[in-house]
């Protein structure tokens, strides 16, 4: 048999295409679901191709382990709050989509299960795993005892600032901390969405402590990410490794700190737990007050994506 299970192409987007199309001709699924799932696997067979150590350039070299690959490189990126965890999960079924079409016996990757990608929901239902001190304090003592000081670090800024892990990666914590004794709040310019600059207030102890924490393994360089590391390796590598164990600790990565951050500045603007915690708003009010300013925080121009890190308001 030829390669790509024999079906007369030699480019590894084309040949699953192919077997698309098969299942399109077969009824098996329509029109529009076979141009979803063929721009999805375009997706993944650029990535097979030329971001592997290998680069993969056949089906038949298509492994369960090699799609897990793909799904934690994917979780690396909602993560980074890249894509959304939804359109993750969209991308590993796509090559579950094409795999099962060949003549071989795949077994479905689970985007959660094996992938570890958080499950897609745009309201929050689960209380962040960042919200157990002892369970963070625990992921960051297992980085700084692992000798991975930036990895702390970043954890400390994500939990008590509220930071993407872009931008913890990118701050300068020596120039922040001075900001943030001489006026009482960090501004954020490197690694936001859109490039747009955002003040973070600072208003505990804690986040002094987790910008003097950064400030020290930031050491001489210009922010916490290794100077001949870029941000795609540096987020595949490092940033991986410290969100894993992140995960491991408290099950969930470095976006679900910034959810904690969110849920401890619900309480202190409220008065009262955040929906996900209480299970309930208590004042309407109050509460559309503390989404405004949260969002404003975070880094986001809308108040309906605080749902995803407090909980929803219906």
């Amino acid at each position: 048999m030829s390669r790509n299970y024999g079906i007369g192409h030699r480019d590894i987007y084309v040949a699953g295409k192919a077997f698309l199309k098969q299942s399109l001709h077969r009824k098996e699924i329509s029109g529009a679901s076979f141009g979803t799932l063929a721009q999805r696997w375009s997706k993944f067979a650029r990535y097979i191709k030329y971001n592997t150590a290998n680069g993969v350039g056949r089906l038949e070299r298509i492994t369960r382990e090699s799609v897990i690959e793909y799904g934690k490189h994917l979780a690396d990126k909602v993560d980074a709050e890249e894509i959304t965890a939804g359109y993750a999960q969209n991308l590993v079924s796509a090559v579950n989509s094409v795999m099962k079409n060949t003549p071989t016996d795949w077994k479905p990757v689970g985007p959660v299960k094996d992938c570890h990608l958080p499950k897609r929901s745009n309201v929050r239902t689960t209380v962040p795993g960042g919200m157990d001190r002892p369970a963070y304090e625990n992921a960051r003592t297992a980085l700084r005892e692992s000798g991975n000081t930036a990895g702390e670090a970043v954890a400390g800024l994500a939990r008590e600032l509220g930071l993407r892990s872009e931008e913890a990666s990118l701050l300068d914590a020596r120039k922040s901390l001075a900001e943030a004794d001489r006026a009482g709040k960090v501004t954020v310019t490197l690694g936001t969405k859109g490039g747009c600059l955002r003040e973070v207030p600072i208003t505990t102890t804690k986040q002094v402590d987790a910008l003097r924490g950064a400030a020290a393994a930031q050491g001489q360089r210009r922010s916490l990410m290794p100077t001949d590391a870029t941000w795609k390796t540096w987020r595949e590598g490092g940033l991986r490794k410290i969100r894993e164990t992140v995960q491991q600790h408290t099950g969930g990565g470095l976006h679900d700190l910034r959810a904690a951050y969110a849920c401890d500045r619900y309480k202190a603007l409220t008065g009262h737990d955040a929906p996900v915690i209480a299970g309930r708003i208590v004042d309407r009010a109050a509460d559309l007050a503390a989404r405004q300013q949260i969002a404003r925080e975070l880094g986001h121009g809308r108040i309906d994506v605080v749902s995803s890190y407090v909980g929803g308001r219906s």
